[in-house]
C-alpha cells in the first residue's frame, strides 16, 4: 500500500454489510422512583419518545434485502401499540420506566421475530436524553 493510500480501503468485491433502520414515536405516562428530582418523578408525567431499531447484516442475494420493510414496519407497530398513550408503570414486563429498560423491552419484544436486531434507541428530544442499547457481536 502506498503511503497516500487510506489505510481503510477494502476490496470491491467484498460482501456489503447493511444497516437499516426504523423509526417511530409514542407518547406515553409514568411515575418513577428516583433520588434526584424525586417530587416531579413521583407525579405522573408524560414524555414524547422517539424510538429508533436497526437490524444489520448481509442482504439476500435473491431479494435484495436484509429484511422486508414490510415485516419491519408490522413489527414495530405491534410493540408501538405497546406502548403509544399507555401509562408505562402497569406493562409488567418492563419494570421502572427508564430510558434503559425501555430499550430492554423493545428489544425482547422484536429479536425473536427480528433475528438481525443490532440496536434499539429510545429518545426524549425535550429533555436531550437518550439511550442506545447494542448487540455485542
Amino acid at each position: 500500500m502506498s503511503p497516500t493510500q487510506p489505510q481503510d480501503t477494502k476490496q470491491t468485491d467484498e460482501k456489503p454489510w447493511y444497516e437499516l433502520s426504523q423509526r417511530f414515536y409514542f407518547e406515553a405516562a409514568h411515575t418513577l422512583r428516583r433520588k434526584i428530582e424525586t417530587e416531579g418523578s413521583l407525579r405522573i408525567h408524560g414524555h414524547t419518545y422517539e424510538a429508533e431499531i436497526t437490524v444489520s447484516g448481509y442482504a439476500d442475494p435473491k431479494t435484495g434485502m436484509l429484511v422486508d420493510l414490510g415485516e419491519l414496519r408490522q413489527q414495530v407497530a405491534r410493540v408501538k401499540e405497546m406502548l403509544d398513550h399507555r401509562f408505562l408503570d402497569d406493562i409488567e414486563q418492563l419494570g421502572p420506566a427508564t430510558l434503559e429498560n425501555l430499550c430492554g423491552f423493545i428489544r425482547k419484544q422484536l429479536k425473536s421475530a427480528l433475528p438481525q436486531l443490532s440496536s434499539v434507541t429510545v429518545e426524549r428530544k425535550a429533555s436531550g436524553d437518550r439511550c442506545v442499547l447494542r448487540e455485542r457481536p
